[in-house]
């Protein structure tokens, strides 16, 4: 008997699992330079992103129930335009823009490492590549626990920072006009850039879809847990970023190297090691989960027949493929311990945002010809729209930026 994928994964272990893609480090720098970039205006800057992000996050829920199975983004645009060659194009795509974050998450965890401990950098890559290679390996209810663990720290430090942070409500009666735009073009200039930067930070429901096929009750926990995920964090951004605002004006806060750690010791008045040391936790987490999803990916592909398929072969012990984790690991590997991974990771944004778009067109197409089967979520066809609009968007906007830094 084939050994196939485990359906182990609950509606709670799923929106855990999809909190650990989206929170991750970066939200504890984004604060200051979101800061910088709107001042005042950064929440609702958050809002805006979240909204946008919501709609191609929509495109995926529907998505999700419609086509439950492993590939995701690959599988959904098969089903849009009919397209061998374009599935296994995004699906690639997907693959390298996870392997090529995790690849970078790694050089950042080192960094972090060698202020605790003197150990070569190559050396700590090496290492921590294999326990999350061999995480991912184990079994997903075994590497899903552990990313839904240190989840479980992220968001409780986030909330630590939240709670210490209450009594700055007590300036909101004097500083609450600042937060309103003027509904002027510099006004509006000031949360347009922001949501520019703040749109990735909600970037993660796309690597939930990837382990449909170890769900249980697919069609229904998926597309809550998607947006679960998306409220949940909205929530824990715009909370943050409205308390770092009225307890410093914009400008300190853009000048911190680590804003929330700076937050945490003007209200706590303790030391903010354990935010550190949850930061490192939280680049961990994402370079698993990413590790995870590259893999699942490649499950998918090998199973529809459009790569080779031993990618496809599923352990009778743990119940997991393999060859596509350990193909996953490696290619992390490689590239960690090839470094320079600035232009690479500049071009991860453009890939999601050009998936996200090409997906999203999908649907649309998708439901003009296919009517949503009873008991699962529909969204009105003018949803994917925007969401193809606003991704097509930003595409425009940081190949732009990518080919003037290139030129300069």
């Amino acid at each position: 008997m084939t050994a196939t994928l485990n359906r182990t994964l609950s509606l709670p272990q799923m929106v855990l699992y999809g909190l650990g893609t989206t929170i991750g480090a970066g939200i504890y720098a984004l604060v200051g330079e979101l800061a910088g970039v709107s001042g005042y205006l950064a929440p609702l800057a958050f809002l805006v992103a979240a909204l946008l992000a919501g709609m191609t996050a929509l495109s995926f829920a529907e998505l999700s129930g419609r086509f439950p199975q492993a590939a995701g983004a690959a599988l959904y645009v098969k089903q849009g335009f009919d397209s061998d060659r374009l599935s296994t194009l995004i699906g690639l795509m997907v693959v390298l823009a996870g392997l090529v974050s995790a690849s970078a998450l790694m050089n950042g965890f080192v960094g972090y490492l060698s202020e605790l401990i003197d150990l070569p950098a190559q050396l700590g890559i090496i290492i921590m590549v294999l326990i999350i290679g061999g995480l991912a390996a184990w079994g997903i209810a075994e590497s899903v626990f552990v990313a839904a663990t240190i989840t479980l720290v992220e968001v409780g430090g986030l909330l630590l920072i939240i709670y210490s942070g209450l009594p700055s409500f007590e300036n909101w009666p004097e500083l609450s006009h600042h937060f309103t735009p003027d509904w002027n073009l510099s006004s509006l200039g000031l949360v347009y850039s922001g949501v520019l930067l703040a749109f990735f930070a909600f970037i993660g429901f796309e690597d939930m879809v990837d382990v449909a096929e170890e769900i249980k009750d697919v069609k229904r926990t998926l597309p809550l847990a998607i947006i679960f995920t998306l409220g949940i964090t909205t929530v824990l951004y715009i909370s943050i970023m409205l308390i770092a605002l009225l307890s410093f004006p914009p400008d300190t806060l853009a000048q911190s190297q680590a804003p929330l750690a700076f937050l945490y010791e003007f209200h706590s008045g303790e030391n903010a090691t354990l935010i550190t040391y949850i930061g490192i936790f939280a680049i961990i987490n994402g370079a698993l989960i990413q590790t995870i999803m590259a893999s699942r990916v490649l499950y998918g592909l090998s199973s529809r027949g459009l790569i080779p398929k031993p990618f496809s072969r599923v352990n009778a012990k743990t119940h997991t493929p393999l060859l596509a984790t350990l193909t996953a690991s490696l290619i992390v590997l490689v590239l960690a311990l090839a470094g320079n991974l600035s232009t690479l990771a500049e071009t991860t944004s453009i890939i999601m945002l050009s998936v996200f778009a090409i997906v999203n067109l999908s649907l649309w197409r998708i439901k003009h010809h296919q009517p949503a089967p009873y008991g699962i979520l529909s969204v009105p066809r003018w949803v994917p729209l925007l969401g193809f609009l606003s991704s097509s968007t930003l595409v425009l906007y940081e190949l732009f930026d990518f080919l003037k830094g290139v030129a300069s």
